[in-house]
């Protein structure tokens, strides 16, 4: 077995699953259809949730619960992974106390564990939305999003580091926002700063120079989708190839002692990893991602997706999930075919949500077939 997939899944009381079921004989394409607004993408979200992370939507816990329930909410799955088989679940308990608090808990073969992150040792979810189709004409923070979502699915504990960085640099800008404040309290936030800076870069360079290499390497396969060239831009990535990770450190030290009158003008740090930026190119046309059409924007994405993928298991030996959220509705004939064939030979489980069933026909004879129907889940084809 190449390829973690999903044997069982269970909702309970999850958005506008009261219960619901879903049972699967294999990895492979499973297709949800159905009208829109009948749970398909609240499905997959929850799927979402057995990786690290808030989920494909980033909801806040609350959010999740079934609006007829009493708050709490469940999400479990019996997996083949790449442990082996394995039960998964993640949820909260009925909100107690004057401020309804939840705390998501995490199980693993229903032994606690700390958090999502102990997930990754049991599959990778690599997942694509509508809300990521603005992302090469959007903000800076959205493809920094965007990029620690691939880490995240190669590193489980890129998402601690991150929370570090932006915590430290919170702190930072308070003391900095402090009339006369302690010179030594600020070299000690610089020093963590920087400490954790470096090693927030380091993880997405590594991941981007891996990425840049499953591109070129796939550069002829599936030519429906444009080759895609990948850069990291920021001024502490520009020093990582040409210095130790110590000297490093060292100079974005310098550089924030340097900045503080004016990071305390501008009430935030002005330079960091914060404020990189991943930059894609269409290869092809040699011209930005953002300069390129809606149809070809959606067909970078897909191929960075795929290759990230493909990255995955070069690198653990089995394919992650793949959620992909109303992918095939916006791509031509020649586009949607050249995408199942990618996926046919990813080998991986993969969850597609389309309206229209009819836009499924070149893989229906493949995949396993759900109908999405006002909170309900039933089998309606299977393989032929």
């Amino acid at each position: 077995m190449t390829a973690a997939f999903i044997r069982r899944l269970t909702l309970t009381n999850f958005r506008s699953y009261h219960a619901a079921q879903v049972t699967l004989d294999r990895a492979g394409p499973v297709v949800l259809t159905g009208a829109n607004g009948a749970g398909k993408t609240n499905m997959i979200e929850a799927i979402s949730l057995l990786a690290p992370g808030r989920g494909l939507r980033r909801a806040t816990m609350d959010e999740l619960a079934f609006t007829e329930g009493d708050g709490a909410w469940a999400v479990n799955a019996e997996i083949e992974g790449m442990l082996g088989l394995a039960t998964l679940g993640t949820g909260i308990d009925p909100p107690i106390g004057e401020d309804g608090s939840t705390t998501r808990r995490c199980r693993i073969d229903r032994e606690a564990v700390s958090s999502a992150t102990a997930f990754a040792d049991h599959l990778r979810v690599v997942w694509l939305t509508p809300s990521m189709d603005p992302l090469f004409n959007g903000p800076a923070s959205e493809r920094r999003r965007f990029l620690d979502r691939l880490v995240l699915a190669v590193d489980a504990q890129h998402a601690s580091r991150v929370s570090a960085l932006e915590r430290s640099l919170r702190s930072r800008n308070r003391l900095l926002e402090t009339p006369n404040s302690d010179p030594h309290w600020l070299d000690a936030i610089e020093h963590e700063t920087a400490e954790v800076a470096v090693a927030v870069a380091a993880a997405r360079a590594e991941t981007v120079s891996r990425l840049s290499g499953a591109l070129a390497a796939a550069r002829d396969d599936s030519p429906a989708f444009p080759h895609a060239e990948i850069r990291l831009e920021g001024w502490l990535e520009q020093q990582l190839p040409l210095s130790s990770a110590i000297e490093v450190e060292d100079r974005y030290r310098a550089l924030l002692r340097e900045n503080r009158a004016r990071d305390a003008a501008a009430g935030r740090t002005l330079e960091g990893p914060h404020r990189s930026d991943l930059a894609v190119t269409h290869a092809s046309k040699g011209v930005p991602a953002a300069n390129a059409s809606t149809g070809e924007q959606k067909a970078l994405l897909i191929r960075l997706v795929l290759a990230h993928a493909r990255l995955i298991k070069e690198m653990t030996g089995y394919a992650p999930l793949l959620l992909l959220d109303e992918v095939i509705a916006h791509l031509d004939p020649a586009r949607r075919i050249a995408l199942y064939d990618a996926l046919t030979a990813l080998g991986a489980q993969v969850w597609m949500t389309g309206a229209d069933p009819a836009a499924f026909g070149d893989i229906m004879d493949r995949a396993q077939v759900l109908l999405v129907q006002s909170g309900r889940v039933e089998p309606v084809a299977g393989p032929r």
